[in-house]
């Protein structure tokens, strides 16, 4: 089950999950949910459904406990929920033009939203704030998380670059901060490359820090990924974050992605602050 507040990212969230072999129902009343399940579960097409629930369905939210209850009876289901900053929210808002489905003031409308679809939050199994998510990026951590993988892959594992003068990213598992690296930005020559070219990734692991910082992280990996699937985890997301997420950090990331790379790991790289 996917929701969340409008402007968050379900619509792609929804397409990221049809793309990955779901049978997606969109906006369908929540008292109906179980009958569709039924009608459509014996559908080969069908064995990973994925139903949109949302502000949309304000008169048969107040059944959504019960229901969910039912489900979780019958059915292994997760509830995804997205959200954002009111800020975000509102700023998307404006750009696409679009009215919220709640009308009025825009303000006023994510605040009643974020209220009444509360019950879904506080049910939910995953929370992703897409704040810093661009569409793409959204896609490819839903598709890390749900799409159904090999029989050989056991951990999906994102691994992101970002810039801390950009912020944080949501969502993650472990962080490792490598503004201590010499950076590239003040070479004339590398300025205006970025950390997927070569000229870049050489000048950065030519430092002896960078290739001893590289073998800790490597050791430490290691030795957590195989824990980690024992522990039951599928997917786990990484970032390193340097000043501008545009030299150091992706470098580091495009190393580890080939060190990493294996039969049982399915590899995601997000380079967040990559124009």
């Amino acid at each position: 089950m996917v929701s969340g507040l409008s402007g968050s990212g379900k619509t792609v969230a929804l397409r990221a999950l049809e793309d990955a072999g779901f049978y997606c129902v969109d906006n369908i009343p929540v008292t109906l949910i179980r009958a569709l399940i039924a009608k459509i579960s014996h559908l080969q097409s069908a064995a990973h459904i994925a139903i949109g629930v949302d502000i949309r369905e304000k008169e048969f939210l107040g059944d959504l406990t019960l229901t969910l209850a039912e489900l979780r009876q019958v059915f292994p289901l997760h509830v995804l929920f997205l959200e954002a900053e009111p800020t975000v929210l509102v700023r998307r808002f404006k750009e696409t033009r679009r009215p919220h489905p709640l009308g009025g003031s825009i303000d006023e409308a994510i605040r009643n939203e974020k209220k009444a679809l509360s019950v879904l939050k506080d049910n939910a199994d995953r929370v992703i704030d897409t704040s810093a998510l661009s569409p793409h990026e959204l896609r490819r951590l839903v598709a890390a998380f749900y799409a159904p993988r090999s029989g050989d892959t056991e951990l999906a594992v994102s691994l992101i670059s970002f810039g801390f003068k950009y912020g944080i990213p949501q969502n993650i598992d472990l962080l490792f901060d490598v503004r201590f690296l010499p950076n590239p930005y003040f070479i004339p020559a590398l300025k205006e490359l970025s950390g997927t070219d070569k000229k870049v990734s050489d000048y950065v692991f030519s430092h002896a820090a960078t290739r001893q910082f590289m073998k800790k992280i490597y050791d430490l990996l290691t030795f957590l990924i195989p824990h980690y699937i024992h522990e039951g985890k599928t997917y786990i997301s990484i970032a390193f974050g340097c000043t501008g997420g545009k030299h150091r950090s992706p470098a580091l990331v495009e190393k580890i992605a080939q060190s990493l790379s294996g039969d049982t790991i399915d590899i995601h790289i997000i380079h967040r602050d990559l124009s």
